[in-house]
């Protein structure tokens, strides 16, 4: 129903002395600058977002030699770590990582996670509640000096304190030696994990993944001190950038794939394997197979008593992983990025065919370009894939899920979670293994940064990717979970319920909405490219890339910080209510025909209705003179007065105010009710009779004087017949049903079956009472 606006000679303008008499209730904090909510910017870290003019970071370098024992399922370890203090700080001791004792018989892990019995239980999961008494976990054989004397370290559980006879200096270096050894888990098992050892029963062979295997240095940073908070599983690592030199020694028909560069491929590989890896160098449009599949499988059938010893280098690096198994297909090629050749490579078994012959290395060349587009260029000269039925990240090397049938065939969801997860793995050398962040305190940094660039990656595969994670309608099942169970995506990794959810999926699905909806592609593609270059082989903090996203676009994102990152609210935004207006043009034929109109709507009643159908009018037919003197009198006829009133109004007008008075427009007033307390955009589709759509775009701060109730009138020249409220799912709102003008009714699925015919006489069946006690 349309209403009549009336127009004084103001004209749709508003009054000088408008009042903003705002309900404090109504009025909370939602746009107010985040401020003491994030660290002060200090000479580390500036107030734009990047490394201040006296940013430090320490240096961690390493020497190492390492001995497979492929009979026993074991590591022994030695090397040489040179620790360089860059700080302003004297260190009196050293903190070094022991990630491996997260997996001991005495682990806390296990002691954390509650449990419970069911009437229905796998053995992995009953093994899970009574752990293991197996001899997993470091065991430290040596802590020296570099002239032999012993060190004083203190084991807690998964970190080592090594104590110094004297504080290390600001620019001053300490030198030290360690041996170690332990024995490497089953990771198909109830234990799991990212590192272990697969076994294959059919040829009796092993695969290992050879991940947080030695002791690492912690970090030691401006913003935290020493990050030596204790491992227990979830919370990934803070780790310091140096240079290794790695000595790997396994069985001589093994092959090797690891961090850095192969220093002998002349000792370790055979002639023919060398003619392949020198082609593959040049080799730019398919992967070359070195290792082929049947050389493996002949392999797989000997076990090889001599070793070989593979030299490995790695150039400022955070960390160092290296993969081995006779199993081993090898294949790769070369890929163009900033002037350079890097080498995309994969490791699988024959088991992983034909899948991975087909899209693994494809799909590592295609992350690098990807994301190079978006952060930098890569700067590592390998990027390697490794088939082993998880999923893992460490510099230049992952470990990845996807593997085929027995028989070699493979659905569509096995083909694109192999994809997905290479792209994800893959991608994680931008983030956290050169924009190194701290792992351990803030998961999102790194996960869900990179869960957003891997939905722009897979986009880019295929436009029809079956993306799970990055549009904005695919996190609504994650934000109308229990709101006791929602925490905010800064939550410390250990303590989230749902760690997918949070800084996965909606820490993506939060960037996407960035690009797409809040800032533009150009201004965020901009400013992400600025937070990844400035941050590239350094260690950033959530504000670092909260300041450098506005910082680079002049957007104020406070409020979308606060939401999405600091906040546990939804976005549910209906449209409670929409009134119709047109001008009252004073002409009096429009004028009286309209007030005709409404008398007759106002005076229409069932009794009046059925009189003019069924009564005979029996005075009119004795007398139908009668008529005309009963009814000679028309109140809405157009008299001299009107006409002359109308001129009057007419002759004051200006020339802009006559032609708004005859543009015909509708004027649509819309109130908005904002349910769910997450301030976000409003987009609106006008669809108009004349089948022709029309979007308007209003930004958040809408909501900055009522973050609960609004109301936003529009003026159209054409007749509106609906109004969508986020016509294209892109706000992530949890209710889609209140989205509409009028109300559009969303159906709701039920299964129809036909039950089995219950014998006579037994309560099989529905039971409507029955079925009701127990909701």
């Amino acid at each position: 129903m349309r209403s009549l606006l009336l127009l004084s000679l103001v004209f749709l303008g508003f009054s000088a002395e408008m009042k903003a008499q705002i309900d404090e209730q109504r009025h909370a904090n939602r746009f107010e600058q985040l401020g003491t909510m994030l660290r002060s910017p200090n000479v580390y870290r500036n107030a734009a977002g990047a490394p201040g003019h006296l940013y430090w970071q320490q240096q961690a370098d390493y020497e190492i030699d390492v001995v497979l024992d492929d009979e026993k399922q074991a590591i022994e370890g030695s090397g040489k770590i040179r620790y360089v203090n860059n700080s302003p700080d004297a260190l009196d001791y050293l903190w070094v990582q022991l990630d491996q004792n997260q997996r001991a018989a005495d682990s806390e892990t296990p002691k954390m996670a509650t449990n419970s019995i069911s009437s229905q239980m796998s053995l992995r999961q009953l093994q899970g509640i009574l752990w293991h008494d197996e001899d997993l976990g470091f065991k430290i054989h040596s802590v020296r000096k570099l002239d032999g004397s012993d060190i004083q370290v203190a084991v807690n559980r998964t970190m080592m304190r090594i104590d110094l006879d004297q504080p290390l200096l600001p620019g001053k270096e300490f030198e030290f030696t360690i041996s170690w050894s332990f024995n490497i888990h089953d990771r198909m098992s109830f234990i799991g994990g990212r590192p272990g050892y697969e076994y294959f029963e059919k040829d009796g062979n092993y695969l290992y993944t050879v991940a947080e295997w030695f002791p690492r240095m912690a970090v030691y940073s401006d913003f935290e001190g020493w990050q030596n908070h204790q491992f227990v599983g979830t919370g990934e690592f803070a780790l310091v950038f140096g240079d290794y030199k790695v000595n790997i020694t396994v069985p001589s028909d093994h092959m090797v794939g690891a961090t850095g560069v192969l220093q002998n491929p002349e000792a370790v590989l055979s002639s023919t394997e060398m003619q392949r890896w020198n082609q593959a160098k040049s080799t730019y449009d398919k992967p070359v197979i070195i290792r082929t599949q049947a050389e493996a499988e002949r392999l797989e059938k000997g076990r090889a008593k001599d070793t070989k010893t593979w030299v490995f280098h790695a150039e400022n690096v955070r960390d160092f992983a290296w993969t081995s198994s006779r199993k081993f297909i090898w294949d790769a090629m070369a890929v163009k990025l900033g002037g350079k050749d890097v080498m995309a490579m994969s490791y699988y078994a024959k088991e992983a065919n034909p899948l991975w012959e087909q899209y693994s290395t494809r799909a590592v060349a295609h992350t690098l370009l990807s994301y190079s587009n978006y952060t930098f260029d890569y700067p590592y000269p390998v990027a390697i894939s490794v088939e082993a039925t998880n999923g893992m990240e460490y510099p230049m090397i992952c470990f990845n899920y996807g593997r085929p049938d027995e028989d070699g065939t493979y659905s569509d969801a096995i083909k694109y979670g192999m994809i997905s997860v290479i792209i994800h793995e893959v991608g994680h050398n931008f983030f956290p293994m050169i924009v190194n962040s701290d792992e351990r305190q803030w998961t999102w940094m790194d996960e869900g940064l990179n869960t957003f660039l891997q939905f722009l990656a897979e986009q880019e595969w295929d436009r029809d990717y079956p993306s799970r994670r990055g549009p904005a309608h695919k996190i609504v099942p994650y934000m109308k979970m229990d709101k006791n169970l929602l925490e905010p995506i800064m939550t410390n990794s250990e303590n989230i319920y749902s760690l997918g959810g949070n800084a996965y999926a909606k820490a993506a699905t939060a960037l996407n909405i960035l690009r797409e909806t809040v800032m533009g592609r150009e201004l965020f593609d901009y400013a992400f490219k600025q937070y990844s270059q400035r941050w590239m082989f350094k260690h950033p903090t959530p504000e670092d890339f909260f300041r450098t996203m506005e910082d680079a676009s002049a957007v104020d994102l406070d409020w979308f910080w606060r939401g999405w990152f600091f906040g546990t609210e939804t976005v549910d935004i209906s449209i409670e209510d929409v009134k119709w207006y047109t001008i009252d043009s004073r002409r009096p034929s429009e004028v009286k025909s309209l007030e005709r109109e409404a008398y007759e709507r106002e005076e229409s009643h069932i009794t009046k209705d059925r009189n003019r159908a069924d009564v005979p009018q029996t005075v009119v037919e004795r007398d139908p003179g009668a008529r005309d003197f009963y009814n000679s009198y028309d109140r809405f006829r157009v008299g001299p007065s009107d006409e002359r009133q109308y001129q009057e109004f007419l002759s004051s007008l200006s020339a802009k105010e006559r032609d708004l008075l005859n543009s015909g427009m509708n004027f649509y007033e819309v109130h908005l009710k904002n349910k769910g307390g997450l301030v976000m955009p409003v987009i609106l589709q006008f669809n108009y009779a004349d089948g022709t759509s029309e979007v308007e775009y209003l930004p958040a701060q809408i909501w900055r004087l009522d973050e609960y109730e609004i109301t936003k009138v529009f003026g159209k020249q054409k007749e509106v017949v609906e109004i969508i409220l986020d016509p294209f799912r892109e706000t992530a709102d949890v209710d889609e049903e209140n989205n509409y003008w009028p109300r559009k009714f969303m159906p709701s699925r039920f299964e129809l079956f036909k039950s089995a015919t219950s014998p006579r006489g037994t309560s099989r069946g529905p039971n409507p009472m029955r079925d009701a006690q127990k909701k």
